[in-house]
């Protein structure tokens, strides 16, 4: 029988049938973690289950569930999948011996694990007390905080709704939704006093009524960072993404007065992503949204300074200044400058794509619709690692995956481990030499016309749900006038700049361009947006951490 819970303190809950490994690890816990947390031991699922829901209308909160595989009756895994429904914010860890490892893998995605511990775990100052550490962290910055949520009331088939909701997600910024036709949503309407004609409607924590706001100003009240704390830095880092963050990381670390600027939110195209698998130092995958969140407190604990929605538009070399020209009229000046705004997904340029963007045809990932696909058919234009992730994720619920391939194969464009899983999965149907030819509907999505490539055929299919992932662009044109980039909107850098044995036009300095560096002395760019890029995010953040290097050195220099 698990033990009385304490209303009062946030829970651990651990179960294991082995009354002896139950006994161990409890006590290791509340060693380390006894005077914040409760400790909860259980030794069977079902036992576990009954504390869960006990501590669920008390209303009291649980941090991590640490379960053993091997159970009778309910095993580890199928206790976690029913703890997930009452504590889905609970970190989980799974307890396993050597040789049930490949387990604990498939458990990853049956349960979103977010880690699992080989038994026995001595010391524990290693090989345990460090993972829940981690986990506990994680879980007290993103579910642990107790902070009234914002309110967004929309219409589901809503573009701006979608993109506000995902402008929240992204960065992470707890909120709930509420559908202009459920109760509570009029309820809220007639509160601010809207008919329900002017959508979105945001309520923040302290009551403010947003009407259709814009995402910077929906940043400002929800407090996000918009505006810098100074005029001038010694780093400003452009971009957010993976490149930007270890940009920001390393040169705060180092000393710097680092500021990055973020037009949307950080993690880029890798934070959509639903899980990364081939990151160094995560064998168990981790989501972009958590390698986003990590790298967000790690810059910030540095004391790097984050802005959010702030679109740079230009920029300017002032002497040994180099400016930055945001949107909104605003500037920031700073000694070195470091290009990471990495890349946008490529539109799909076929008839009635345009129109129905954010009302069934997304781009990217688009996690806070994946819920509404459960049980429907959905399809995903492109065969990248992108395409294959989410059509990995979106297959948990939905009730069949079509992926929509231009090419002939997979094998060119996806990583081998991540073709081997689409492959195997039998809710993931592969469609290649085939492409979207035109979105129909009116409201939302409704159908798409396919054509194969190879025969001429097309087809019409009923279809409420497409994910585009179709290559990507720059978006680069701000830098027009100032820094070199390619024929695509890339950022020449380093040797690309000098294949003829020359300096590039315009440029000042006895030395060549350094390897990062672009055709502005003391401006770099690392990531996607680099021609020539590896276009991973482990290339991604060690360029960031290179190029923090390299601007060292230019400064010492100046």
């Amino acid at each position: 029988m698990a033990e009385a819970a304490d209303a009062v303190r946030t829970v651990i809950v651990t179960v294991d049938d082995d009354p002896a490994v139950s006994r161990a690890v409890a006590r290791d816990l509340r060693r380390r973690y006894g005077d914040r947390y409760r400790v909860v031991r259980a030794e069977s699922g079902a036992s576990a289950l009954e504390a869960l829901r006990e501590l669920k209308l008390r209303g009291v909160p649980v941090a991590a569930i640490l379960a053993d595989y091997r159970m009778p009756q309910m095993n580890g895994i199928e206790f976690l999948e029913e703890a997930l429904d009452l504590y889905p914010g609970a970190r989980r860890v799974l307890l396993t011996a050597y040789a049930d490892t490949d387990a604990a893998i498939d458990a990853i995605n049956v349960v979103d694990l977010d880690h699992y511990l080989l038994k026995p775990w001595e010391p524990p100052e290693e090989k345990l007390y460090p993972v829940v550490d981690d986990l506990l962290e994680s879980w007290r910055v993103t579910d642990g905080l107790a902070v009234d949520t914002t309110k967004v009331v929309g219409h589901r088939w809503s573009a701006q709704s979608s993109q506000i909701r995902e402008f929240l997600a992204r960065n992470q910024v707890p909120y709930r939704w509420y559908s202009s036709e459920e109760p509570e949503g009029r309820r809220l309407l007639a509160a601010a006093g809207e008919s329900g004609l002017r959508l979105p409607l945001v309520v923040t924590p302290g009551g403010t009524v947003l009407v259709e706001p814009s995402e910077r100003d929906l940043a400002a009240q929800v407090g996000l960072s918009t505006t810098p704390a100074a005029d001038f830095y010694d780093l400003v880092v452009v971009g957010g993404g993976p490149a930007g963050l270890g940009a920001a990381v390393y040169g705060a670390s180092e000393g710097l007065r680092t500021v990055l600027v973020e037009r949307e939110a950080t993690g880029g195209q890798a934070g959509q992503s639903s899980r990364i698998e081939n990151y160094l130092g995560f064998p168990d995958g981790v989501s972009g949204a958590q390698l986003t969140e990590r790298a967000r407190r790690q810059a910030t604990k540095f004391g790097a300074e984050l802005l959010t929605a702030c679109k740079v538009t230009g920029l300017e070399v002032n002497g040994a200044a180099r400016t930055l020209r945001f949107a909104d009229g605003a500037a920031v000046s700073a000694q070195a400058v470091i290009l990471a705004t990495g890349v946008s997904y490529r539109q799909l340029n076929v008839p009635g794509a345009a129109e129905l963007t954010g009302r069934g045809v997304f781009y990217g990932s688009a996690l806070t619709e994946a819920a509404a696909c459960q049980g429907q058919d959905v399809y995903i234009v492109g065969g990248a690692n992108s395409a294959g992730q989410a059509a990995m994720f979106l297959s948990r619920t939905a009730r069949r995956v079509t992926l929509l391939v231009r090419a002939s194969q997979l094998a060119a464009s996806m990583s081998y481990y991540l073709l081997q899983r689409v492959q195997d999965s039998s809710k993931i149907e592969v469609r290649t030499d085939t492409v979207v030819e035109t979105a129909h509907g009116e409201e939302h999505l409704e159908g798409l016309t396919l054509r194969n490539r190879a025969t001429g055929e097309a087809e019409r299919v009923d279809a409420q749900w497409l994910y585009v992932f179709i290559g990507a662009e720059p978006l680069t044109d701000w830098l027009d006038g100032t820094v070199l980039r390619d024929a695509h909107g890339f950022v020449l850098t380093g040797p690309d700049l000098t294949a003829d044995g020359r300096p590039p036009a315009g440029w000042t300095l006895d030395r060549p361009p350094y390897h990062l560096e672009t055709s502005v002395p003391g401006v770099f760019a690392a990531g996607d947006v680099r021609a020539e890029s590896a276009k991973r995010v482990a290339s991604a953040v060690g360029e960031g951490a290179m190029a923090v290097m390299l601007a060292h050195r230019y400064l010492e220099q100046s």
